[in-house]
């Protein structure tokens, strides 16, 4: 059978609990035993202070200085607060005995010297019995044998033994329902969770758990569920956001083909013409097939299905195969490349996602710099990491955008760079392989001005 989550609590607190009692019951009849036997040994060593008081010696003889003693009322009488005396000589022969034991005689332990106790049976009934070494100055001529009944005693232990009994599953029963009580109270929040999250849809994500006034671990729960659901949030409408753009994106250079497919076959044209707008719509699928790899690129990264392979790879090398690949570019807008390479710098890492990234900020550089304009790379060795920087002048970057250009298919709004050509997923793509390769990415820049991208790699 299932417990639910509330009878769960109280069954592990029962459990414990139960522990707790019968260990407290057990302390409580242990220590009510030792009492009671206790007040019974005390009774009877004040019997035996009395007696040895009265005896006197005549020779090897015992006698009593109060003979009238014997002769009680308590002494006659078996079962009525009975004490049982008994003086025996060194064979274990009786001299005296009090009248309460008629025939009757208490047990008897030979040679020994020293008070002793044990529990013993008289006509039937339970007794406590102490057996005493009477000394004539330093001879022993005998034994005082002192027994108390324990039938009373035993009575009262086994009444509590029962209430005992009684009590116990009546106790556990009890706290069980308080338990269960307290239980329901305390996770009272909980409902409330349960509540909420029932209320969450992938269309509707917009409830929030009512924090508890006790800032306690539900309280913690609640807080970290929140969070967790505004980050759920902000990732679907990024998500959203993501698929608007892109079906914008894919939807734009399709548009372009169709629509100049459709002007060429209004009416015949000369081959010039043909050829000058087929040309426009090979620009425009080169386009397009850059936009789809670019997306799938991003989604490898997104859904870590492209893990990084570690090797050892030269920065320096792969810097310059970029380079080479803009050559003609750079060439052909006259712009001022620089370097400052002082040494090889050897990284372990991923050398195609690396690839990757050197290939976005130079390419962004480059677009993004003044035609005769200047390109600055920098690979500078410090104590703990490497850096490697790009800085270009030109466009620049506004300053409350520099948060934003990591953003898929966001491009700046300065009147430069909404001439220029791209779909704003270069710098994304680079942010993610970043954190992917474990790289810390900066970039400093103002509208029409320097910009820097750093690149900070660990040694």
């Amino acid at each position: 059978m299932q417990l639910s989550f509330r009878n769960r609590i109280a069954l592990h607190y029962i459990i414990s609990t139960a522990l707790l009692v019968f260990v407290v019951f057990l302390g409580i009849y242990t220590a009510v035993c030792y009492i009671v036997f206790k007040d019974v040994t005390n009774d009877i060593e004040k019997e035996i202070r009395l007696h040895q008081s009265e005896m006197k010696f005549v020779g090897k003889s015992i006698v009593w200085i109060n003979k009238e003693e014997w002769e009680e009322k308590e002494h006659n009488e078996v079962n009525v607060n009975p004490v049982f005396v008994e003086i025996k000589d060194l064979e274990g022969r009786t001299i005296e005995k009090s009248p309460n034991l008629k025939k009757d005689e208490l047990d008897f332990q030979k040679d020994l010297n020293t008070k002793s106790y044990k529990d013993a049976r008289l006509n039937n009934q339970e007794i406590k019995l102490s057996q005493t070494p009477i000394y004539n100055k330093t001879d022993k001529v005998g034994y005082l044998l002192i027994a108390m009944s324990t039938e009373h005693p035993i009575a009262l232990l086994k009444s509590l033994k029962t209430i005992l009994f009684i009590l116990y599953p009546i106790v556990l029963v009890l706290l069980f329902l308080i338990a269960r009580l307290i239980a329901g109270r305390s996770i009272k929040p909980v409902n409330g969770i349960i509540e909420t999250s029932g209320l969450i849809t992938k269309d509707n994500l917009r409830y929030r758990i009512t924090l508890p006034k006790n800032r306690d671990e539900i309280y913690t729960l609640s807080v970290t569920i929140n969070s967790l659901l505004d980050r759920i949030e902000n990732a679907v409408e990024r998500e959203k956001q993501f698929t608007s753009d892109a079906s914008h994106e894919l939807r734009t250079p399709l548009s372009i083909i169709k629509g100049t497919l459709e002007v060429l076959i209004r009416k015949p044209r000369e081959i010039q013409e043909y050829e000058e707008k087929i040309n426009y719509c090979i620009l425009e699928v080169d386009r397009l097939n850059n936009l789809v790899d670019e997306l799938l690129l991003l989604a490898r990264i997104e859904n870590q299905k492209d893990n990084p392979k570690i090797i050892m790879v030269s920065i320096n090398a792969l810097i310059f195969d970029t380079l080479t690949r803009y050559s003609e570019k750079i060439n052909t807008r006259q712009i001022n490349l620089t370097t400052d390479f002082k040494e090889d710098i050897y990284l372990e890492t991923d050398p195609d996602k690396l690839s990757i990234i050197i290939s976005n900020l130079i390419s962004n550089a480059l677009k993004y710099c003044d035609e005769k304009g200047n390109v600055h790379l920098k690979i500078s060795k410090l104590a703990e990491r490497i850096e490697f920087s790009i800085s270009n002048t030109g466009t620049g970057i506004p300053k409350d955008e520099i948060d934003k250009v990591f953003n898929p298919f966001f491009r700046s709004h300065s009147t430069n760079a909404s001439v220029i050509k791209g779909v704003g997923l270069g710098l994304s793509i680079v942010k993610k392989l970043c954190d992917l390769l474990n790289i810390t990415i900066q970039i400093q820049s103002s509208e029409n001005e320097q910009t820097t991208v750093k690149l900070f790699f660990n040694t």
